[in-house]
């Protein structure tokens, strides 16, 4: 170990002895600090702590002893060694010495090669102790920064359980909403479409892709894939390619951590990570952009993903279910879509008919939208007329599951909780617009407005249902009010107009 440049404080009122020590310690590469009586010695330790004290024991006024007591008293020199320095080697000195907390004596005379050997080993001792605890410090700041960043995981994960359970119960809330229990075992297409699914019982994490005109119902084919998965209980996240925001994509698909980009406060767990164990239904998959669509098909090909930002990729278990209903060989003719994608998401591919071809399902489809809404709106679900049921089954419905959902909505609506009838299907108000002559300029409905308030707003709500073709959704967007108020305005419009409560059929 080399010591040279070491500090060492003698403390002697000799000055013979003082100008011996400074020679002996200078030669052997040491800087020497003198005092001659103890307040000096004090004084100097307080300036400049050395490393190592030589401290003589007979001092004029305080002795050495007590000088030593006052040093090991203060936090600020307590670990400086102190070798005293005496003319006597008695047992009663030495011990009183060790008491005040000496560690080694000197006896005068002294042999130089005794005094520089005895002063290298405490020397020695002190760098190890402090090396020693350098290295404790960095350990203990090691385990801490350690057991921070494994209760931050914790957090994360428990996080992560609790927005899974979250989802978990979301999607089958969802699944309720679609119909999936009901629906699906009595919907002869669906029944065909899963039984060809279940050819992939034993290898679930094959890739689907199910294709169909917009509004055909392929999210219901994907959550009833899931549903009928052992995925089941684990969550089923759906995620629209088209409305991604460009941004955001790559932190919503992949996650992030802290400091990744501006605003980047803490770690989130990506798309990917949220559907860990269950299902990630990429909806509009023909939509997404080049650069996203080279690093989901890593994503497909090593079964890993790396948060932006992160310096590793970490395994993820998540069977992909893909939609669309663009030409995606033509998007790969023209270089819009990757070949080598298309593959990967086209293992087993899903053609789902549209509505016209599914005459079976149309009276499921309707049954169940009107259980769905009368339950929405509080009241019992009336019953399709054989009139009504005919002329849906007639229908050609271009918009699909989408627009029948909400033809049944309107209807339910229109009939004031009767019985659906011909009547209140409104089919050309969905699917076409009224003639110039039939459309109100907004001066002359601003003029119709009764001056009762709730009655005006009953009157908007009715207005903003014809502008959106009866779809409540849209309808509550142009309001910027939720769904529920809908129903209430337009249950206290029919209340109000029939002089009571609405009776529930």
């Amino acid at each position: 170990m080399d010591l040279r440049g070491a500090t060492i404080l003698v403390v002697d009122d000799v000055p013979a002895n003082l100008e011996i020590f400074c020679e002996s310690l200078e030669e052997a590469g040491y800087e020497v600090q003198v005092a001659a009586d103890g307040p000096s010695a004090l004084e100097a330790v307080a300036y400049s702590a050395p490393e190592l004290i030589l401290l003589d024991v007979e001092l004029p006024g305080a002795n050495g002893y007590e000088i030593c007591r006052q040093l090991k008293n203060q936090d600020a020199t307590r670990k400086i060694p102190v070798i005293f320095l005496t003319a006597h080697d008695e047992t009663a000195g030495v011990l009183e010495g060790f008491a005040a907390g000496g560690l080694d004596y000197i006896v005068k005379p002294f042999e130089k090669d005794e005094v520089l050997i005895r002063i290298r080993t405490q020397l020695e001792r002190v760098r190890l102790e402090r090396e020693l605890e350098r290295r404790n410090d960095e350990l203990k700041e090691k385990n801490e920064a350690l057991e921070a960043e494994i209760a931050r995981r914790r957090q994360l994960r428990t996080e992560r359980d609790h927005l899974a359970d979250q989802l978990s119960l979301q999607s089958a809330l969802e699944a309720k909403r679609w119909g999936l229990e009901g629906f699906v075992g009595r919907s002869g297409t669906i029944r065909r479409i899963l039984d060809d699914l279940n050819l992939l019982h034993q290898t679930e994490t094959t890739s689907v892709l199910i294709t169909g005109e917009s509004g055909t119902g392929k999210e219901l084919i994907a959550r009833a894939c899931h549903a009928n998965s052992s995925r089941h209980r684990e969550p089923f996240i759906a995620v629209n390619c088209a409305t991604i925001p460009a941004d955001l994509a790559e932190s919503l698909l992949f996650g992030h951590v802290k400091g990744a980009f501006t605003g980047a406060d803490q770690d989130q767990a990506g798309y990917f990570d949220l559907a860990h164990g269950g299902t990630l239904f990429l909806d509009e998959v023909g939509e997404m952009r080049a650069d996203l669509q080279a690093k989901l098909l890593r994503v497909l090909e090593e079964s890993t993903v790396r948060p932006l930002g992160a310096r590793e990729d970490h395994h993820i278990d998540v069977r992909i279910l893909a939609a669309t209903n663009a030409d995606l060989q033509g998007q790969i003719a023209a270089g819009a879509f990757r070949a080598d994608l298309y593959y990967r998401l086209a293992r087993f591919v899903v053609q789902v008919p549209p509505l016209r071809q599914r005459q079976g399902d149309i009276e499921l489809l309707a049954e169940h939208f009107l259980v769905l809404f009368a339950a929405e709106m509080g009241i019992d679900a009336p019953v399709l007329s054989a009139e009504a049921t005919a002329a849906l089954r007639a229908y050609a419905y271009p918009g699909n599951v989408r627009e029948l959902k909400n033809i049944i909505e309107r209807a339910l609506l229109e009939s004031r909780g009767a019985d659906i009838e011909v009547g209140h299907l409104r089919l050309q108000m969905v699917v076409g617009t009224p003639p110039h002559d039939q459309v109100e300029t907004a001066a002359a409905f601003v003029e119709g407005l009764p001056l009762n308030f709730a009655e005006a707003e009953t009157a908007l709500v009715q207005r903003a249902l014809h502008l959106a073709h009866g779809n409540v959704s849209e309808a509550a967007r142009l309001l910027d009010i939720d769904r529920a108020k809908v129903y209430r305005k337009l249950k206290q419009g029919n209340a109000s107009s029939q002089g009571g409560p609405t009776t529930a059929k």
